[in-house]
């Protein structure tokens, strides 16, 4: 048997599907779903993993044995351990106080005692996936060659050497072969099957050296900024070797904005017409630094009525295609539609496992002479919205594609290798492939001609200037409209000839700070200064948002982030530097070219962190404080109405959701609830009640302003009668009414029988929109029919969300979402 190990379940199936002869038998080895099927007349099995199967940790215990370290693992293995000299052995003084032992150092214990321990401490590794590990050594016990088909990346090429391993363990003479490919199309997986390699164990090294300096430093500065001191409110503070300086850079543009001085200039415009067409042209000076010499002009031009023509300049500009993406242009250029990078490379994994993009994850920019961009092309027309684009590339002679500035052997740039249906993706999912397939397209297509036309205009000796941009060949504008300006096209005007003037008009305006960083941007800058990489820069970003280090996009810094940066910076600069994380991505860049030795790189980087942790630790009672005092200021909602405190977003230890509750807590006992959502402060207090009022915005749905009581008369809401109970009305139970109501602890809508600890009926509410009773029944279940008025128009529903004759959420297999809710008849 030949057995084909992918990364994932899905890859796994459509692996087997375009392999088999025939069609594959899936089946289950113990919980793990496998593909069975014959080809070339072998008996063939395919797995897929759940990415990294195998996990890194500490030891539970550091033990000092015959003048020697050892380490205590939770599975009970004991092996050496290599820790410096200068750190302190047991015995200890007494008496011992955790996280010390009788004879070493308990590493699971959170004390900032253990933290040079830990940098120090050895790293194992233990199944993640038990079932799947188990599943992997009984298959590999009767498997006569092994393929190893995960992501052709370093982490890729990691969990194909930790799958590797396995399979040795029960089968040691087993031969083991790479696949390597760039999307999952029939005719990538015949030709990577064809060509089987190697496991590159250099380039598994270089992900190996990643996942252990990534380990050491999460959990050493993720420890010391929580156990420095816990405030009791916020989110989990955490830190690392390319989160930190990413922050930074977030941070100091910040501090640039705040320290930046703006200077007050004016502007004059004038509104001139032209053939009755009107436009506005402004003063050659485009800035006054002086109000009285705007003024001057303003005089000079007052009363007249006609302009002369002074020049007209016309010019024609080329604008060539944007080079092929990867995956930082990607992530970008999906920025720009509204896609954050983490969910834009959801996205794209998912269309990539499909078979409609190629690998998303890519530094090359130039397409590889063995890429057949003319099969692309045939492929793309099966896509109606392309066919014209694509008859009009295929008419051509040569197709000469842009190239980037990065070349790369590994994967080609992204690209499109399925036809996609619009009708069949979600809508993101289409978006996604819209832009790389119109991508595509536009790199193979003839540049873009603008031309520019500059009129001048003088008034009474007052020169002003219009400009005017016409696209007057579309070349790739045509296919990729994503980024262009609108034409801003000029009336006719001749040199010498006159228009009319209707008056100028002056404008007091300030000069604006350096912007923030989009998301889009920030990956861009993140790539520049070598942080991170293409596979992990989205994570980073979406990890600061997770921690509540920044909000919003443009990105900007909580008090939090900054108070990090701050503390961090004052007493160990070096490790929020770019620089230093940089280095260590060009060491891990030489284990993969064989460079450099991974045990080398990580003691390195251990050296480094140790030296920061010997500034940081003497001033944890500084930081600690900086930290809590910034936690309070985030958590802030506003003033308590009893005791005049501050009110604080608080987390509940019992239920772990998050309450606001006064600071002047035991004092006052002050709490309210709230709703889900992401909850910002209000400055205004709620008008009725002089309560402080919280902005909640939800996914897809408009921002709605509460006031945070819950008894409050702007959210009481009277109780709506929405008719018979059908289960009391077949069961014979009398009274049986179901009433609307919102909860005044959750505030949330909802619908519930007045029987209810008889019945048990309850039903959920839209959480906004008006709802008006239609009076009707839904004729599938019995349960009321309502109208609720939205934005986007009123929808008549079924109250009842398991009504058999309500739509499914998911369509036929392939298909989209269909809504579950109908427009209501005007």
């Amino acid at each position: 048997m030949r057995l084909v190990v992918s990364e994932k379940n899905i890859a796994a199936r459509r692996i087997a599907e375009i392999l088999a002869v025939g069609k594959p038998k899936a089946e289950k080895v113990y919980s793990t779903p496998v593909y069975r099927f014959r080809r070339d007349g072998e008996e063939w099995a395919s797995v897929g993993l759940k990415g990294h199967i195998l996990k890194v940790d500490f030891p539970a215990l550091l033990e000092r044995e015959d003048g020697e370290w050892v380490a205590h693992w939770d599975d009970d293995r004991e092996t050496p351990a290599e820790l410096p000299d200068y750190l302190a052995a047991p015995p200890w003084p007494s008496p011992v106080k955790k996280p010390f032992t009788k004879g070493g150092v308990d590493l699971k214990t959170w004390k900032l005692a253990s933290l040079p321990y830990l940098t120090w401490a050895p790293i194992g590794k233990t199944p993640a996936e038990r079932e799947i590990v188990r599943a992997l050594k009984t298959l590999a016990k009767k498997a006569d060659e092994v393929v190893i088909a995960t992501d052709y990346d370093r982490e890729g090429e990691l969990i194909g050497a930790d799958a590797r391993g396995l399979v040795r363990e029960v089968n040691p003479d087993v031969p083991v072969k790479r696949a390597r490919f760039s999307a999952i199309t029939r005719g990538e997986i015949e030709r990577a099957f064809s060509e089987l390699g190697e496991v590159s164990d250099w380039l598994a090294q270089a992900g190996e050296a990643r996942q252990d300096i990534d380990l050491v430093w999460g959990a050493v500065l993720t420890r010391y900024l929580t156990k420095v001191r816990f405030s009791g409110v916020g989110q989990p503070r955490s830190a690392g070797r390319v989160q930190t300086p990413t922050l930074k850079l977030i941070v100091d543009r910040e501090k640039e904005r705040e320290a930046f001085v703006p200077e007050t200039y004016w502007t004059v415009k004038g509104t001139f017409a032209s053939d009755g067409e009107e436009f506005t042209a402004g003063h050659v000076t485009e800035r006054f630094k002086r109000r009285q010499d705007a003024e001057a002009v303003m005089e000079a031009v007052v009363g007249e009525s006609e302009a002369t023509v002074a020049a007209v300049d016309r010019s024609r500009r080329t604008v060539r295609p944007a080079a092929p993406f990867n995956t930082t242009g990607l992530q970008a250029a999906a920025a720009a539609e509204g896609l954050s990078p983490a969910r834009t490379m959801r996205i794209a994994e998912s269309l990539y496992m499909d078979g409609l993009i190629s690998y998303p994850r890519v530094d090359n920019t130039v397409y590889p002479e063995s890429l057949d961009l003319r099969a692309i092309l045939r492929t793309l027309d099966g896509v109606p919205q392309y066919h014209e684009h694509v008859a009009r590339l295929l008419a051509s002679e040569k197709l000469t594609a842009t190239r980037g500035g990065k070349e790369a052997t590994d994967h080609p740039p992204v690209h499109p290798t399925g036809a996609a249906d619009p009708d069949r993706l979600k809508p993101e999912g289409w978006k996604l492939y819209n832009l790389v397939a119109r991508r595509f397209m536009a790199t193979l297509s003839e540049p873009a001609v603008i031309e520019g036309t500059k009129v001048s205009l003088e008034v009474d000796g007052e020169t002003f200037v219009t400009r005017g941009d016409v696209l007057v060949v579309p070349g790739f504008r045509s296919v990729y409209p994503y980024g262009a300006k609108k034409d801003e096209e000029l009336p006719a005007m001749a040199e010498g000839g006159t228009v009319a003037f209707l008056g100028a008009a002056q404008e007091e305006k300030q000069t604006q700070p350096p912007a923030r960083y989009s998301q889009g941007k920030l990956i861009q800058e993140m790539e520049k200064r070598g942080l991170g990489t293409k596979a992990t820069r989205h994570e980073i970003v979406q990890r600061l948002y997770d921690r509540r280090y920044i909000v919003n996009d443009p990105a900007e810094p909580t008090c939090l982030g900054i108070t990090v940066i701050d503390a961090l910076s004052a007493f160990a600069d070096r490790i929020t530097t770019p620089e230093m994380t940089s280095e260590l991505e060009s060491e891990m860049d030489a284990i993969a070219n064989g460079r450099a030795d991974r045990t080398d790189v990580v003691e390195h980087s251990r050296k480094l962190l140790d030296e920061a942790m010997a500034q940081l630790l003497p001033r944890a009672g500084e930081v600690g404080e900086l930290l809590k005092n910034a936690a309070v200021e985030d958590a802030r909602i506003g003033t308590c109405p009893r005791s005049g405190h501050d009110l604080l977003v608080k987390s509940s230890p019992k239920t772990k959701g998050q309450f606001v509750g006064c600071a002047g807590w035991p004092e006052c006992e002050v709490t309210y609830p709230l709703p889900q959502g992401k909850v910002e402060p209000v400055e205004e207090p709620c008008p009725v009640c002089a309560t402080p009022q919280v902005r909640i915005v939800q996914f897809r749905r408009p921002p709605l302003v509460r006031c945070l009581d819950p008894n409050c008369a702007t959210n009481v809401e009277p109780p709506i009668d929405l008719g018979e109970c059908p289960k009391c009305a077949e069961e014979g139970r009398e009274g049986g009414r179901l009433v609307g109501q919102r909860s005044p602890r959750t505030l949330k809508r909802f619908v519930r029988c007045v029987n209810y600890e008889e019945c048990k009926v309850s039903y959920p509410l839209p959480q906004s929109g008006e709802i008006q009773l239609t009076g009707e029944k839904c004729t599938g279940c019995g349960a009321p029919e309502i109208v609720v008025q939205t934005r986007r128009g009123p929808w008549r529903i079924c109250i009842d969300p398991a009504c058999p004759t309500r739509p499914p959420a998911e369509g036929a297999k392939g298909g989209r979402k269909t809504s579950s809710r109908r427009r209501a008849k005007r």
